[in-house]
């Protein structure tokens, strides 16, 4: 009989957020020791969550927050730590052995890279992290003998996939995609999008910001770069396929012709679930895979004439360096901007091309030169619309 039970201890990064709170999710179900939380500003729902699960430390990204939280947890032997800074100081002070990365953007990079140099696994859903620094986490992780467990549901399903062949044996990865909520739709169709149809999802319930990127496929771009670094695959063979039912949630192509898909309904509880108990599986309570409900699977090539984020995300690969980490800066810049009514949806693919392709190439970034980068990225990105 398969046991369900995962004994690990583990921190959760981000942990109000939608992948955090099923991270939580998975350790209730399946007996995991949770350590250690942080969140951004959600100061009740963390209360909630650390009186839940028992755990040593909270952390705030929000310093209010952080105060607010502290005067909750009163009565609790629990720290509380705040900013980006605590966020580090909660990781170095945590005996975890993995932490579940699902902070949103680049805020995510510095507590990736503190728990790699604490020796904790990480079992990332921050893709930002690779998109901004991938060689240095990446390197850091192989020097410190720890590993980076992907969660994103693609990055997961191709994690699986080559179990099925040896590294020379790839022919190529392909990542599929939703589509968004605009697929189909031409560039002059795009032009009066607004905030309340972009963040209308057609498959996941997700953070507003990724709900934007997966609108734009700035999202799929993304996954192109963290997928080049993870698996160490030539960017020329990370194809894109949109598959609106969002069933086969990535595939390999080995070099006989073989191409391995896993399927699966769309729950990100499964992806985290994989990533705590690898090389294992364990049971889990989420839904199960109908294919006669499905009835059917469609496929089709994405518009990157229209969607020209995708292969913008190509082309930071190809200059490397500090582009990749511009390209995130000015997207999450842009994005903030039309999530605030400042600019339009179409001005979120006009900004980033200019801004990203501005950067010259720095060969070898060190970690300082990834955030000023990022610093200079957001700053040109306000400066493009006069803000």
């Amino acid at each position: 009989m398969v046991n369900n039970k995962i004994d690990k201890k583990i921190i959760v990064l981000g942990s109000t957020g939608s992948v955090g709170t099923q991270a939580l999710d998975v350790a209730r179900c399946n007996g995991v020791r949770v350590e250690g939380i942080t969140a951004a500003k959600n100061s009740k729902e963390a209360e909630e969550q650390a009186r839940a699960f028992g755990v040593s430390f909270c952390a705030m990204y929000d310093e209010d927050a952080a105060k607010d939280l502290k005067a909750r947890l009163a009565d609790t032997n629990i720290k509380v730590f705040s900013g980006t800074d605590g966020i580090v100081e909660l990781i170095e002070n945590s005996a975890a052995d993995t932490a579940v990365n699902s902070i949103t953007g680049i805020a995510g990079l510095k507590p990736t890279l503190a728990a790699i140099d604490k020796g904790m696994n990480i079992a990332l859903a921050n893709k930002e992290t690779l998109v901004t620094a991938g060689d240095i986490v990446m390197s850091k992780a192989r020097e410190k003998g720890v590993c980076v467990l992907p969660v994103d549901s693609e990055h997961c399903a191709i994690f699986q996939c080559l179990r099925c062949g040896g590294h020379k044996e790839v022919e190529k990865l392909i990542l599929t995609a939703s589509g968004g909520p605009f697929f189909g739709k031409t560039k002059d169709e795009l032009s009066g999008i607004t905030k309340e149809q972009a963040l209308a999802h057609p498959t996941w319930k997700m953070g507003a910001k990724i709900t934007v990127d997966s609108a734009t496929m700035m999202n799929k771009g993304f996954e192109v770069i963290e997928a080049y670094h993870l698996f160490g695959v030539p960017a020329d063979k990370i194809d894109v396929v949109v598959h609106r039912e969002s069933i086969i949630h990535s595939m390999v192509e080995f070099c006989d012709g073989a191409v391995i898909a896993q399927l699966s309904v769309p729950d990100m509880r499964m992806c985290v679930r994989y990533a705590l108990s690898y090389p294992e599986r364990v049971t889990g309570n989420g839904k199960r895979l109908d294919l006669t409900e499905v009835s059917k699977l469609t496929f089709a090539k994405p518009d990157e004439k229209t969607f020209t984020l995708l292969p913008l995300a190509r082309e930071a690969i190809s200059l490397g360096g500090v582009v990749p980490c511009a390209l995130n800066g000015a997207n999450e810049a842009a994005v903030d901007l039309f999530l605030h009514e400042k600019i339009s949806f179409t001005d979120i693919f006009t900004s980033v091309e200019k801004v990203a392709l501005s950067f010259d190439s720095v060969l070898n970034p060190t970690i300082d030169d990834i955030f000023e980068a990022d610093k200079i990225s957001r700053i040109k990105t306000k400066e493009v619309f006069g803000l």
